[in-house]
């Protein structure tokens, strides 16, 4: 085994990456205030963003499932990976060659993580496929490729390559790079044969590289180019444990980047519908890989939308039967992005590929461009079902599209939809038409829905403030719940919030203060780990991370990092703003001591022994003295 990584080694991979680069690869982030970023998070599902990344620190956390850490913190939870996987990932990342403690320096591959493993054996297959293109094997893929537009060049910006047909080309040279036979079975690349050896998997095939959202490898597709392969038409990689087909988007790391700058996508159905969109300079476009489009791929657009009032997910369908069953589909997720969805229809049944082919590039753009209304698409299809010749057939078309209309949530959208149906029907009354609609969208709350909403997105809520802390009784169980509309919890928490992330201003007052004088136990336990890191007066390099170090557990060490993240409630966070909330601390620990001494008098009675006495009537005059002091000279007295 190649052993523990070198601490100063880890340290160096945490400075070397930046948080927000690493996070950035994932989810669209915009500016939050405060020097932070903010996106949609990409552990769980969330129309806001809550998910908040400080670079200055480099730390992150959600507020709404409070998820949070530094930057191995992250890549660890995103992509399942044990703490060393993390730190070979970002060391391969950042040039680092790392150090092992138990037996020396290691070059070698033993002890590596296994998905790291099955992701460099991809890698490897994948260039091992764009190798074998250019030769005599490979003419009818290439035959394949022109006769569809794609020239040399495009068939390298995608990475297309070929397998050839032998049975186990690719799983002796991967053999010959190290892998293990397991380790290709395991990735898919490779299956068990009748004699009980691995075989190739993909034999005489088109090779699509299948890249995830960081741009590595994780499967492949494979088109089929003989008549005698009695294979399916297209061939992809079995589920893996780098690999699920309903959690990837074909080129989706080509267009990430426009797709946030733009806040446009496209649908496409296949992989070289995506290549002749990019190549047309539609370079939004994505596309499934050999399933549906499902609520994990919709969780993937939306981070990269950041879900705002203007973003747009148009999808593209044949004009056939089966092209408007799909977008039929399609509709039925679309309440789920806060996004405006369209749809493209191809004409004369032709794909995005086909249509380049047959009339440019301009043709290609020209089909996006003129995009319907997902929903208007929708009722356009169910209004062409009936007899409208008739009341009986109007009156049906109506009964089937008014609940159609009621779920858009944006009112004045859902208002100007159902008069667009009005007259669809050729109803002259629009108001009739415009009350069914509301009285559906009614019942359709009453049936749990929620209610419409006056702004944002069509799907999407309107946007209200920022996401507040959330009470935090489920991550400290054993204690109470924070109350942040306790004046006393809130000002506990800008207290340390301020000892987190501007030590220098609260230092070295902060340090004197006991565990005790904080009400709340979370708060408490959080103030006895800063002190275990050596308190606040040491604030400076790593002093985050001594601190989420010392921390307990790791329900600890999330509100840490929560509170490291979290934007400090003051317009200018200076020596005043700080000096307020010791004082506020320090005061209300003071009185609540003056309270306590003042039942224990009562107690004692005038007949206690008079030194008993005397002391508590000394410690009573002491802490009278000194809150009047703190209310009076404010952070002087302390």
């Amino acid at each position: 085994m190649a052993g523990r990584i070198n601490d100063d080694d880890v340290k160096a991979v945490r400075d070397a990456v930046p948080i927000d680069a690493v996070v950035s690869e994932y989810l669209q982030l915009r500016n939050a205030g405060g020097g932070n970023l903010k996106g949609l998070c990409p552990f769980h599902d969330e129309k806001s963003p809550s998910f908040q990344v400080s670079p200055s620190k480099g730390l992150y956390h959600c507020f709404g499932c409070q998820a949070g850490g530094d930057t191995l913190d992250f890549i660890m939870k995103i992509d399942h990976l044990s703490f060393s996987e993390a730190v070979e990932r970002l060391a391969g990342q950042a040039g680092i060659t790392l150090r092992y403690e138990e037996g020396g320096y290691t070059a070698g591959t033993s002890g590596r993580g296994e998905r790291i493993r099955l992701v460099e054996a991809h890698k490897a297959a994948a260039q091992f496929y764009v190798s074998q293109l250019d030769g005599p094997e490979a003419e009818i893929g290439r035959r394949f490729l022109a006769e569809r537009g794609f020239d040399q060049a495009a068939a390298a910006h995608f990475g297309v390559g070929y397998s050839p047909a032998g049975w186990d080309h690719l799983t002796r040279f991967l053999r010959g790079k190290g892998f293990t036979d397991r380790e290709l079975i395991t990735s898919g690349l490779a299956q068990d044969s009748r004699s009980g050896k691995p075989i190739d998997r993909f034999r005489g095939r088109l090779m699509w590289p299948i890249r995830d959202i960081t741009g590595e490898v994780v499967g492949f597709g494979a088109r089929k180019l003989r008549e005698d392969d009695n294979g399916p038409k297209y061939l992809n990689t079995p589920e893996t444990p780098i690999y699920k087909k309903s959690q990837v988007l074909y080129g989706v790391d080509l267009a990430k980047k426009e797709i946030a700058r733009t806040s446009r996508a496209v649908v496409v159905e296949g992989y070289t519908d995506v290549m002749a969109c990019h190549l047309a300079g539609v370079t939004t476009a994505i596309a499934t890989c050999g399933t549906a489009f499902g609520g994990d791929h919709i969780k993937i657009l939306r981070r990269l939308l950041m879900d705002n009032a203007t973003a747009e997910v148009i999808f593209t369908f044949d004009g056939d039967a089966a092209g408007q069953k799909a977008a039929l589909r399609a509709f039925e997720d679309d309440q789920k992005f806060a996004a405006e969805t369209s749809i493209a229809i191809t004409p004369g049944g032709m794909d995005p590929c086909e249509l380049r082919l047959a009339e440019g590039d301009p043709a290609v753009q020209s089909l996006v461009d003129s995009r319907t209304p997902l929903f208007e698409f929708a009722m356009r299809h169910i209004v062409s079902r009936h007899n409208l010749e008739n009341p009986a057939g109007r009156a049906a078309a109506l009964d089937e599209a008014a609940p159609v209309v009621a779920k858009i949530k944006n009112i004045a959208i859902q208002h100007e939809s159902a008069v667009q149906l009005a007259g669809m029907l050729g109803i002259l009354d629009e108001q009739f038409v415009v009350k069914r609609v509301a009285q559906q969208a009614r019942w359709a709350r009453d049936r749990g829905g929620r209610p419409q909403q006056q702004s944002g997105g069509r799907g999407g809520p309107g946007r209200g403030p920022a996401h507040e802390p959330a009470p935090a009784a489920e991550r400290f169980p054993s204690g109470p719940a924070l109350n942040l509309r306790s004046p006393a919890h809130r000002t506990e928490r800008e207290l340390l919030k301020l000892a987190l992330q501007r030590p220098e201003l609260v230092s070295p007052a902060f340090d004197a203060y006991g565990a005790d004088e904080f009400t709340a136990p979370p708060y408490a336990t959080v103030r006895e780990a800063i002190q275990e890191a050596g308190g606040a007066a040491q604030g400076g390099d790593g002093y985050l991370a001594r601190v989420r170090e010392a921390a307990p557990d790791d329900t600890v060490r999330a509100m840490v990092t929560e509170l490291a993240v979290e934007a400090i409630h003051a317009k200018t966070v200076d020596e005043v703003y700080a000096g307020v909330q010791l004082v506020q601390v320090r005061l209300r620990a003071v009185d609540r001591r003056v309270h306590d001494i003042q039942g224990s008098m009562a107690r004692l009675g005038p007949h206690a022994p008079a030194e008993q006495l005397a002391a508590v009537q000394n410690e009573l005059w002491v802490l009278q003295q000194y809150g009047r002091a703190l209310r009076n000279q404010g952070a002087a007295a302390l």
